[in-house]
């Protein structure tokens, strides 16, 4: 089985992408997939249904109030031609959408991959963190404190002036 070269690799495209030399024109293997998308942005529009509408509206004024020889489509026989039309359309429309979907899922894929990797490393390095601060601690509970300190060298002076005293009074006898 052949390996992908590493430049060629995207994480951004749909795994399984047919790439034969008849869709890459100027070597641009995506160029399919990214019109698919802009086809289904561009329906999900209100501007496309408006279009839409405003197209089905044209055509129905016109082919009920124009002179006869002009109608295409007569209204007597229930705008076949409109139907035919509309029923084309969505018969493009929905596997192109389909078609954005699934590229969109396949990113979706890989974005929740790398979250879990990144949460995976995120909780790694709390785990170490976690690690060192109770190393600290333990570091920092047989490091003496500032109170037993200052009792020792109270009770070192005490033990000096004590001595001192002695000294003091065994000299003075």
């Amino acid at each position: 089985m052949a390996r992908v070269d590493v430049e060629n690799r995207r994480f951004d495209t749909p795994k399984g992408m047919r790439r034969s030399p008849a869709f890459r024109g100027s070597g641009d293997n995506d160029r399919f997939g990214r019109f698919t998308e802009w086809v289904a942005r561009g329906m999900g529009t209100p501007w496309f249904l408006f279009g839409l509408s405003l197209f089905v509206v044209a055509w129905i004024l016109w082919n009920t109030l124009a002179p006869t020889q002009l109608q295409f489509d007569r209204a007597d026989y229930g705008f076949i031609a409109l139907t035919l039309v509309l029923s084309l359309q969505a018969s493009y429309a929905a596997p192109l959408i389909l078609l954005a979907q699934n590229r969109q899922d396949d990113r979706d894929r890989v974005q929740i991959e790398q979250d879990r990797q990144r949460a995976e490393r995120n909780l790694a390095d709390t785990e170490y963190l976690a690690r060192e601060v109770v190393a600290l601690r333990l570091v920092v509970k047989d490091l003496a404190s500032k109170d037993f300190i200052r009792a020792e060298l109270r009770a070192a002076i005490d033990e000096l002036d004590r001595q001192s005293d002695e000294e003091t009074e065994h000299a003075a006898r």
